[in-house]
């Protein structure tokens, strides 16, 4: 047995389109280019408005914060949801009080295909 570290402190910080307050952590990258990574917000931290780079799925495994693309509106997330994004879909990320997420990021990406996917309007956890 092996055992590793992917807290804050092994991190750095992202300051990439002018995010803040953010930390990520590298946990693994796969040959067939899938990465997985521990995104930190702290609290009125922000990944700044940008694309994504190939499709995306940010798991929020603790606290809660906003979504949203390159509209204005923000769609609120908390534990237990993840979020997807397709490869050049633009996204920013935040939180007032906190979040860690679980990112997977690879082209063979197809969360519907296990997951129950939210009402849009915010009306239960979906089916």
């Amino acid at each position: 047995m092996k055992i590793f570290r992917f807290d804050t402190e092994v991190g750095h910080q992202l300051t990439a389109f002018g995010s803040h307050d953010v930390v990520l952590s590298r946990i693994l990258r796969t040959t067939d280019r899938v990465q997985i990574g521990c995104i930190r917000v702290q609290p009125d931290g922000v990944i700044a408005l940008h694309k994504a780079v190939g499709p995306q799925l940010m798991l929020v495994v603790q606290g809660e914060g906003w979504v949203r693309g390159r509209e204005d509106s923000r769609t609120p997330v908390h534990a237990g949801q993840a979020v997807y994004w397709k490869d050049g879909e633009w996204h920013e990320t935040g939180s007032e009080s906190g979040l860690t997420a679980i990112v997977v990021e690879g082209a063979a990406l197809e969360p519907e295909r296990v997951m129950p996917e939210v009402d849009p309007n915010g009306e239960g956890e979906g089916t």
